[in-house]
């Protein structure tokens, strides 16, 4: 008897609502706090551009999750670098940017590879701390594909320590987290962090 083909997941972001009129009057009412005229032809539109930049920052596109059915039993590391991370910091709602590697061993399925970057992007959607980012992230790959093993890096730069505060220009911050195999194996972990130009 053949066996059942999973369907596959629809992700979809589950927003509490948007409501654009209103964030579009509350944009305005805080940039004229700040000092900040509107009234001029050039920044008469600002507070509705605010609006949907933000929007969009904050709303992931839904993804189906599709696998397939690791037929030949591969048992090598599948490692997508580079994608591009966007993501705005909870703490000062200015924006970081960067890239993320994130690689698995696979185990009865394998991910479509464009998937690892929805899985990003998802993720990234959002107010965030690239700690939580990266772990959510390595957790829901863990969970949704049971692999052997499952690593995420993410190198960012963060606005909020570059253009204000400190104002470390050129600095970046690394974070990681192993799962399973490439956690616990030496030799596993040193070629996925190979593998993603870290060593």
């Amino acid at each position: 008897m053949p066996t059942a083909v999973p369907a596959a997941l629809r992700v979809v972001h589950e927003a509490d609502g948007i409501d654009l009129a209103a964030a579009e009057r509350a944009a305005g009412q805080f940039l004229r706090a700040l000092g900040i005229s509107t009234e001029s032809e050039s920044l008469r539109g600002t507070p509705g551009r605010m609006t949907r930049a933000y929007a969009e920052l904050f709303s992931p596109r839904p993804f189906d999750l599709t696998t397939f059915p690791n037929d030949e039993g591969y048992d090598e590391l599948v490692l997508a670098r580079s994608i591009p991370v966007r993501s705005v910091c909870e703490h000062h709602l200015l924006p970081f940017v960067g890239t993320a590697h994130v690689g698995y061993l696979p185990g009865r399925r394998i991910l479509g590879l464009s998937k690892l970057a929805r899985v990003v992007e998802h993720f990234a959607c959002r107010p965030q701390v690239q700690e939580r980012l990266t772990k959510q992230v390595a957790d829901w790959l863990q969970t949704q594909l049971e692999p052997k093993g499952v690593g995420v890096v993410i190198e960012a730069e963060h606005t909020c320590m570059t253009l204000r505060g400190v104002q470390a220009t050129g600095s970046s911050t690394l974070t990681s987290t192993l799962l399973g195999t490439l956690r616990s194996d030496a030799r596993s972990r040193a070629e996925f962090l190979s593998l993603a130009g870290l060593t």
